[in-house]
């Protein structure tokens, strides 16, 4: 046949080396036609069974075979036949992203098309392509079919090897749960039925990132997804960070929701090294001088409560209740007993940076005179959701925060999670899922931080809080400026269309060698589609999302310039409106 390959493949139920092809000529993809089945009469064959038919033909032969993945050479008139196939797997087949299948001597291996290249060696109808395996399954003896599918591979094929299209029936063999508890967040591309699920167990025991650009849906897709783990989980302990007001509107039938008007959160939870951040502002020698002041005159403060008395010694990090006032007094009693040539500076910087926060009324919420009292039981039950009443989300919204302690707000709520989870090690284990959207403003990368407590913490969670039934969930827009590790720390990635190159390559350095051929279709991904690699399922796989009723998703919706700006009358009032809430600051 003109233009066919020069060796002979094997039939499909043969699992032996094609016959080697001449020295000087390049392996080409096999031909078809020499191991198909049996014609049926032409009056009994239906347009069914040719497609069944086709769907066991080969398109292509394994050329060589590494660790992690193989070349394989593809037949192109077989691949432009299966791209009128009925089944949207099998239409797929050889292309970049789809998934095809090897015969090896005790069934069938899985893998994924990474990059494909025409074979400039052999005749026009041969394409080279890579692949990277993902899982190995038995088959069965009657339609051929794959079953008994797990990741990782124990038997390599052979060069020679025949490949075949992945059908959608293989595909839902693959993709079926296993048994273990899981969320359904969509369909398994390209089928249109195939439903896509993550084991909750697996994605939160070794914390999960979700990834992507601005505008691909990333915040509705974050809603989706811990509505998912709320309706399995009602009973569940979820605290979500939300930096710009989005979620509550995700979240207000179905969760509590926290801002500066209801947080209450007391400023004495804080350690020492959230006070500093708080109360000190000056650098270099100066500031170790003001550490020393601070820390002398926190413990006496905190000292002079009862509840402190009781338990005998304490320490500057113990989050014993004291009063604003008793640590001003302290810091002036320290002020006082100085002689005249040394300098009070420190002291008057101290004092006055508390007086500020006092009569600040953006900084009520946190520095309020009422927060004196001991609440620190019933704040961690309203925080953490014990018990939840069927609301096992808090949505803490920290734009209203101001911006310089912001950080330190955040820093103190994970922090309340792992010491929580530290010390209540002799009590029933209460898993807890701290979600921090923007997480690239939390845990900064060494070019971007800034040496602030948040990311201190947040680092440590991500590499001990599993011990602890902690789980981490980030969710960014540039995962290129994450911390170095913590990415890497995410057994679960979800990964949306990235546009930034930097951002592509840090995501696929941070995934198994497997899994990271799967992440090169990551830039042409559309919006609300992702792939999801890592322990939260079988194997990578791209997923479009299902679509989020309204009531439940985030207030993230781009406004319409147009249409916006065709729209007139009641601007001077809107101004005003404005002007007035802008010099109250919110009060």
């Amino acid at each position: 046949m003109p233009g066919r390959s020069s060796f002979n493949s094997v039939p499909a139920a043969d699992t032996g080396a094609p016959q080697r092809p001449h020295e000087a000529e390049a392996p080409r993809a096999p031909a078809p036609a020499q191991a198909q089945a049996p014609q049926q009469p032409a009056n009994s064959a239906t347009a069914e069974d040719n497609e069944q038919e086709a769907a066991r033909q080969p398109i292509g032969v394994v050329l060589d075979i590494a660790g992690s993945g193989s070349q394989i050479a593809l037949d192109l008139e077989r691949l432009n036949e299966c791209m009128d196939h009925s089944d949207p797997s099998i239409a797929l087949a050889g292309q970049v992203g789809s998934q095809i299948k090897i015969r090896t001597r005790d069934g069938w291996l899985l893998a994924s098309v990474r990059n494909q290249k025409q074979d400039r060696r052999g005749a026009a109808n041969s394409v080279v392509a890579n692949i990277d395996f993902m899982g190995e399954g038995k088959e069965e003896r009657l339609t051929g079919k794959i079953h008994s599918f797990r990741r990782g591979v124990t038997r390599y094929p052979i060069p020679g090897a025949l490949v075949f299209p992945a059908t959608t029936e293989d595909l839902r063999q693959i993709y079926a749960s296993d048994g273990r508890s899981s969320i359904q967040i969509g369909t398994v591309y390209p089928t249109t039925d195939i439903r896509a699920g993550m084991y909750i167990d697996a994605m939160l025991g070794k914390h999960f990132a979700l990834l992507g650009s601005t505008g691909t849906g990333k915040s509705t897709s974050a809603a989706l997804i811990l509505h998912r783990i709320c309706e399995a989980a009602p009973q569940g302990h979820v605290l979500m960070i939300d930096p710009h007001g989005e979620y509550s509107a995700a979240f207000k039938n179905y969760g509590m929701i926290f801002d500066v008007s209801n947080l209450q959160m007391p400023y004495w939870l804080m350690n020492f090294e959230e006070h500093c951040e708080v109360l000190l502002k000056s650098s270099g020698n100066d500031l170790q001088n003001d550490k020393d002041i601070l820390a002398k005159c926190l413990l006496a403060a905190r000292g002079k409560n009862r509840l402190a008395q009781s338990m005998g010694k304490i320490t500057v990090d113990s989050p014993i209740p004291y009063l604003l006032s008793d640590l001003t007094n302290f810091v002036q009693d320290e002020m006082g007993k100085l002689d005249k040539a040394t300098n009070t500076a420190p002291y008057m910087r101290i004092k006055t940076k508390i007086e500020e926060l006092k009569a600040d009324p953006r900084y009520q919420f946190m520095f309020s005179g009422m927060l004196v009292g001991d609440t620190m039981g019933e704040f961690l039950s309203k925080i953490f959701r014990m018990p939840g009443d069927g609301k096992p989300i808090s949505i803490v919204d920290v734009s209203g925060v101001p911006s310089d302690i912001t950080s330190t707000v955040v820093a103190v709520l994970s922090r309340l999670v792992f010491d929580f989870a530290i010390w209540g090690r002799n009590e029933k284990t209460h898993p807890i899922l701290l979600v921090c959207e923007e997480a690239h403003r939390y845990v900064p990368n060494e070019k971007n931080a800034e040496n602030n407590s948040v990311g201190r913490v947040l680092s440590r969670i991500a590499k001990e809080g599993r011990k602890y039934g902690i789980s981490l969930g980030l969710i960014t827009q540039r995962p290129s400026d994450l911390a170095e590790g913590v990415l890497s720390q995410c057994g679960t990635i979800i990964s949306m269309r990235l546009n930034n190159d930097r951002d592509q390559a840090f995501v696929k350095a941070a995934m198994p060698e497997g899994a990271r051929g799967f992440l090169d279709s990551i830039p042409a991904l559309r919006n609300r589609e992702c792939i999801v690699c890592g322990e939260g399922v079988s194997i990578p796989i791209r997923v479009s999302f299902d679509n989020l009723e309204e009531s439940k998703r985030p207030a993230s919706e781009d406004p319409s310039f147009v249409e916006l700006w065709n729209e007139g009358g009641g601007e001077e009032d809107a101004v005003f409106r404005t002007v007035q809430r802008w010099r109250a600051q919110g009060t």
